[in-house]
């Protein structure tokens, strides 16, 4: 991750400057940003896939079960091989992606069974997984940073102080050995705390110790007074780095196997038919799944990153058909509401103040405003949306009221029966409408030319003949 960071840092300090980079992340809005834009892109990538497999609650139980993933990981590096805390650690992401993988084959396991339905055997392994990841939480690693509040919701807001310093120019590494002057040599009692005396006592014994030996990066040795130029550093938030490799993954994940994963999706069986090896893709997905949620982890918390999974897709769903365009509306929609969801957990929405003190979760204002986006596609879906269905019913409603009208007439026309029939005043009874409707669809169909008024006897047009023989024959 530091090579990188270190590549990525360069390149941006060439473009805008170290001290323009600085101010920029130091603000807390414009990391939390950076990185709610990450994690959404890539999670509602993969989420369409998932969407369209009907795999939405697998995803619900991968954002969980990863913590357990986490924390095993975590145990085995602290208490097996007696490594320091770190939850920065590569190893916590590769115990994510297994605790991901896992929670699938244990799920097909006990489906394969017959014993239970796929979503019975989902909810009887998840919460299982994920109740004993909490248990660990709170019994073995409680004096670490890893509490249940930011399991739940994340911490995106301090993202931002999370960070590695990178130096740019003056970078001086300095290693002070017991034989450098620089050293400080100090006596220390080596026998005090084993048996309980004081550094005074008479048996005290005593070795020289360098108090200042070691290697000083940068940063370090300009605090310690070791150089005399100063060197010029880059505060990079950690978090930053992580989504950004998590969502390449994702896009190139995507790009290279489109066509595996679109056939897999859609035709499992013909996909094996082929060859493509769906089984290995649907792993290979439930892994990156995986990953993206452990990424995802210390900013969003294990139970909100199912949104950016879920909603972004589903509202790209409503609004096209095309799958490629699909995914594309997907990234842009949960970028939008990652950008968008910030200044809503201060009280504003597109610049607009509508609450004077309000101070919420940054993630979860972003998830609020991508479900924002959500009702926003479902109101305006050319195709799905509330307004465009009552529309075209609407329109549906008035186009088989006027084919009935215009049938009754056209099989009344000639009649013996015709007066009584299509007689204006009496017709509403025959068609058992109201009279108001009957009066309107006559109307409608007057105005077009269909009908005509011949002393209270309504009669077809030669038009309205024609498109009741075209419905007939359509219809036949």
């Amino acid at each position: 991750m530091l090579a990188t960071e270190d590549l990525i840092i360069r390149l941006l300090v060439n473009i805008v400057g170290r001290e323009e980079l600085n101010a920029f992340l130091r603000i807390p809005q414009n990391s939390a940003t950076i990185i709610g834009v990450f994690i959404a892109i890539s999670g509602s990538i993969l989420g369409t896939f998932l969407l369209l497999r009907g795999m939405a609650l697998t995803a619900d139980a991968i954002s969980h079960t990863v913590l357990l993933g986490i924390v095993v990981a975590f145990l085995i590096m602290t208490e097996g091989f007696g490594a320091p805390p770190n939850l920065s650690s590569p190893w916590l992401i590769v115990g994510a992606a297994v605790a991901g993988v896992a929670t699938v084959v244990l799920t097909e396991l006990i489906y394969k069974s017959g014993l239970l339905r796929q979503d019975a055997a989902l909810g009887l392994a998840f919460p299982l997984l994920f109740a004993i990841a909490v248990i660990l939480i709170s019994g073995r690693v409680g004096d670490v940073h890893m509490d249940t509040d930011a399991v739940m919701v994340g911490e995106i807001g301090v993202a931002w102080a999370d960070t590695t310093s990178h130096c740019v120019s003056n970078c001086t590494d300095v290693t002070i050995t017991r034989d450098d002057p620089r050293a400080e040599i100090a006596r220390q009692c080596t026998n005090c705390r084993a048996e309980g005396i004081s550094p005074r006592d008479a048996g005290a014994e005593f070795e020289e110790v360098c108090t200042n030996c070691g290697h000083y990066p940068p940063g370090r040795a300009w605090e310690a007074g070791l150089l005399e130029d100063k060197p010029l550093l880059v505060f990079w938030p950690k978090s930053i780095t992580v989504t950004l490799v998590m969502m390449v993954l994702a896009v190139v994940f995507t790009v290279v196997f489109f066509k595996e994963l679109k056939l897999s999706t859609f035709d499992p069986a013909l996909s094996h038919a082929l060859g493509f090896s769906p089984g290995l893709l649907h792993y290979a997905l439930m892994a990156l799944t995986s990953l993206v949620a452990v990424g995802a982890f210390n900013a969003v918390g294990s139970i909100l990153v199912i949104a950016f999974f879920i909603i972004p897709p589903a509202a790209a769903y409503l609004i096209t058909d095309r799958f490629p365009l699909m995914i594309v509306l997907s990234g842009v929609i949960g970028a939008a509401g990652a950008y968008w969801g910030y200044p809503l957990a201060r009280g504003e929405i597109f610049g607009l103040k509508v609450a004077g003190e309000f101070n919420t979760s940054i993630s979860a204002s972003m998830v609020v405003m991508m479900f924002g986006l959500f009702l926003v596609a479902w109101m305006l879906s050319p195709r799905y949306g509330l307004i465009s269905t009552v529309v075209r019913r609407t329109y549906r409603g008035r186009r088989f009221r006027e084919q009935v009208l215009l049938g009754h007439l056209y099989h009344h026309q000639g009649t013996d029966a015709a007066f009584q029939e299509l007689n204006l005043g009496t017709l509403y009874r025959h068609v058992q409408w109201s009279e108001r409707r009957v009066r309107a669809v006559v109307a409608r169909l007057k105005a077009r030319g269909q009908v005509q008024d011949d002393h209270r006897s309504l009669s077809l047009t030669e038009l309205g003949r024609h498109r009741v023989i075209g419905f007939r024959a359509r219809w036949r």
